[in-house]
């Protein structure tokens, strides 16, 4: 039998220090994470909640007018938590410039930040949005201002590309064909020439063709600055790597009673499991679980006996109340199907917890809101 999913347990828990809320993109990740933050505040833990999604509605939901790339702390009149609630924005830009302004001497950090191949890399190049939020976390996490960390990943295509990607961008940068083909001018293009005379002439000249002689030379430039700070880059990504794997960090995968939502969170939970990562539980958002007894046959049969009724002079309330019952119907189908797909992943890991979260009937925009998320993943 599939164990529930202890919310308050795991957010009271000291030993807790980091959550990372992950999952596909649509399935709630974001609202998730900040109720979660809310939630253990009001419990008495020092909390900050580290969100990548730029839509404003999460700001406006805590009472702030924005959030930004250092974290701000939630005071709302009549928000009186026994913790403290901080939350922020990721700004992949400016932590990718913070980064090596820290990595890096102050002249040469300027060489870094005003080279136009660097400027294409931190806000373009595959993974550094993910990267990015691994290092803000690792940031977050190094000045112990906080005893908890909610992380709410990027709405990548697939939600493994956030435990890739500091691999992936690590490999990308140190990798040897860019660096065969950014070899310093002063080697006087032995890199470029070398490729050449290895008998890939064709594949040199499209790559000229397609980079273009200045960004080849950019990214010369940019690889002699960045060779000194490189291994600060990789440490910094291998620590928060272990960070992830430690005890103090639970992950919790958020995925809506949808056939691709739930394939991919058996994907992650089987990932982690491969990777010996901490999996606290799924959070199966925006259920719809029944609201009264009876079965759609009963239901529809009724339907079509009050519609008959209706036929014969009953009035509008025979056809509203046959409208209700055809809704009913619905609903239970709904229900039926998702506790179908629930039951395919849960007899696929048994040894996950799960908690259901149903549905609001509206978005959610202010602290009320976050609270009523809050109680329903704790199952209150």
């Amino acid at each position: 039998m599939t164990d529930q999913l202890d919310i308050d347990r795991l957010l009271d828990d000291p030993e807790t220090r980091v959550v990372v809320c992950c999952g596909s993109g649509g399935v709630g990740k974001t609202t998730t994470a900040a109720a979660l933050a809310l939630r253990a505040a009001e419990r008495g833990r020092q909390t900050v909640v580290l969100t990548i999604d730029p839509a404003r509605r999460l700001a406006q939901a805590l009472g702030l007018r924005e959030l930004g790339n250092q974290p701000r702390k939630v005071t709302v009149a009549g928000f009186e938590p026994k913790g403290e609630l901080w939350a922020m924005m990721l700004d992949m830009r400016r932590t990718f410039d913070d980064m090596v302004r820290r990595h890096a001497g102050p002249e040469r950090a300027e060489q870094l930040l005003a080279n136009p191949f660097y400027q294409t890399i931190s806000t373009s190049f595959s993974g550094t949005q993910e990267y990015m939020a691994m290092e803000k976390l690792g940031q977050l996490a190094a000045t112990e201002e906080w005893d908890l960390i909610v992380v709410d990943t990027p709405p990548s295509r697939s939600a493994l590309d956030f435990l890739d990607a500091p691999n992936r961008l690590s490999a990308a940068l140190d990798g040897r064909m860019i660096r065969l083909l950014t070899t310093p001018a002063r080697a006087g293009s032995w890199g470029l020439r070398k490729v050449v005379s290895a008998g890939f002439s064709m594949f040199a000249k499209a790559v000229s063709t397609i980079l273009g002689g200045q960004l080849l030379a950019d990214a010369s430039a940019f690889m002699q600055a960045f060779d000194s700070t490189f291994g600060g880059f990789r440490e910094r990504a291998t620590k928060t790597a272990e960070l992830l794997r430690s005890k103090g960090t639970a992950f919790v995968v958020v995925a809506a009673p949808e056939p691709d939502a739930l394939r991919e969170a058996s994907y992650f939970v089987e990932r982690l499991s491969t990777e010996s990562m901490p999996l606290a539980g799924l959070v199966a958002n925006r259920t719809h679980p029944v609201l009264a007894d009876l079965s759609a046959i009963d239901a529809l049969a009724a339907a079509e006996a009050l519609e008959r009724r209706g036929g014969e002079g009953d009035g509008t309330d025979a056809s509203l109340a046959a409208a209700v019952l055809r809704l009913h119907a619905d609903r239970v189908e709904m229900s039926q199907r998702e506790e179908r797909l629930l039951a395919r992943f849960t007899k696929a890991h048994p040894h996950v917890a799960v908690t259901t979260v149903p549905a609001l009937p509206s978005d959610v925009h202010d602290l009320t809101g976050l609270r009523d998320v809050g109680n329903r993943l704790a199952g209150a």
